[in-house]
């Protein structure tokens, strides 16, 4: 099987050949790894750094501009962080020497009007055939122009890949336009016009695919991203995700199912109190099943492995502990269980970060390979 057709065939509980393999890195993880022997240009076409070729993970990631095409500018830039206002309008604070979610100063819409005004940015332009590679900052050095993004695209295809439309849904798109605590407030004063929100950006999000798509990419699936979960459990109730994301989520899997297309959501934290609900919206799978969250893939298969796959939840931490044996068990365990008919692909519980070494992460993927065979 091609990872194609591994994912695929795993999305639909059914057993392939071998768990399909996909992780992700932050920048500063891959920087480091390069001052450790990793190859820093192995494909010049390869916008990943050629994590994906070296290690054979077996998706690409495809984010639009979907946002409302505020202009970038820098604010204030020192060595340790910059200040700029992104593409969603938001003010920022990105560090410099760390990876993380950027600090949001502030946020575009405080007022219906602005609201009125931010839904009038939402249309299709010629502007739009880029991909993004930088989704929180949007700055010019993260557009990829259309052809790059048609040859990148074609790059990953011919190497069996499957390719995935990505965007941000729901509460992360309310974040970005109202703020965290503002939207946490409104959820109980004024649910219904976030209500407005949450399903305006799903139906741009479906406009803008449908218009990738016309201009010559192909996808196999959707990824989209909606970090619902904190530490200890979700950052709103279940009867609030009910009442203001799940019309804009049903929305958005009932147009992908009806194009044959599976759909995967991420979440971050602990969200196991939306999974009903995340199921019943029709997502196919969850991803990344944070460890230090609470997320345990093998309860979560015992309890819903015949209405939803699983990806990730291989914890991060134990990746740069001394002892090989921990992340071995940790490994072998989970995958025992996970990949029983299917409906489980790996990948690190979040992002590998920057404490984890070049050998350490390739002990990693040679453990992956020792126990993902069916």
């Amino acid at each position: 099987m091609i990872g194609r057709e591994r994912i695929l065939t795993t999305l639909k509980h059914e057993e392939p050949d071998l768990i399909p393999m996909c992780d992700s890195v932050w920048e500063s993880t891959l920087i480091r790894w390069q001052n450790e022997g990793f190859p820093k240009s192995a494909n010049a076409t390869d916008h990943s750094g050629s994590v994906s070729d070296y290690f054979g993970f077996e998706y690409a990631l495809i984010f639009g501009d979907y946002t409302p095409q505020y202009t970038y500018e820098i604010i204030e830039e020192t060595s340790s962080y910059k200040i700029i206002r992104n593409g969603f309008g938001e003010i920022i604070k990105d560090f410099t020497h760390h990876d993380s979610t950027p600090l949001i100063i502030s946020s575009p819409v405080k007022t219906k009007k602005d609201w009125e005004m931010l839904k009038e940015r939402y249309s299709i332009n010629a502007s739009r055939l880029v991909s993004i590679k930088n989704v929180f900052d949007n700055s010019p050095q993260s557009i990829v122009s259309w052809e790059e993004t048609l040859r990148q695209f074609k790059y990953d295809y011919d190497r069996g890949r499957f390719i995935f439309y990505c965007a941000n849904l729901g509460y992360d798109t309310l974040q970005r336009y109202l703020g965290s605590e503002e939207t946490l407030m409104t959820m109980v004063k004024d649910p219904k016009w976030l209500k407005d929100i949450v399903v305006t950006h799903a139906k741009f999000v479906i406009n803008l695919y449908e218009y990738l798509v016309e201009n010559g990419l192909h996808f196999d699936g959707a990824f989209m991203f909606d970090d619902m979960g904190y530490k200890n459990t979700s950052l709103f109730s279940p009867s609030c995700y009910k009442e203001i994301i799940f019309p804009g989520d049903k929305l958005i899997c009932e147009y992908f199912h009806d194009a044959g297309k599976p759909i995967i959501l991420h979440s971050d934290g602990n969200v196991k109190g939306l999974i009903p609900l995340i199921i019943e919206a029709g997502f196919d799978c969850l991803e990344p099943l944070e460890v230090k969250a609470g997320m345990d893939v093998r309860e979560l298969k015992k309890e819903y492995g015949d209405k939803l796959s699983f990806m990730g939840n291989i914890d991060v931490r134990l990746m740069s502990d001394s002892d090989h044996n921990k992340i071995e068990e940790e490994i072998k365990s989970k995958f025992k269980i996970a990949k029983k008919n299917g409906g489980y692909i790996y990948h690190s519980d979040h992002t590998v970060p920057n404490n984890v070494s070049f050998m350490q992460y390739k002990k990693v993927i040679e453990l992956v390979e020792k126990y993902r065979k069916y």
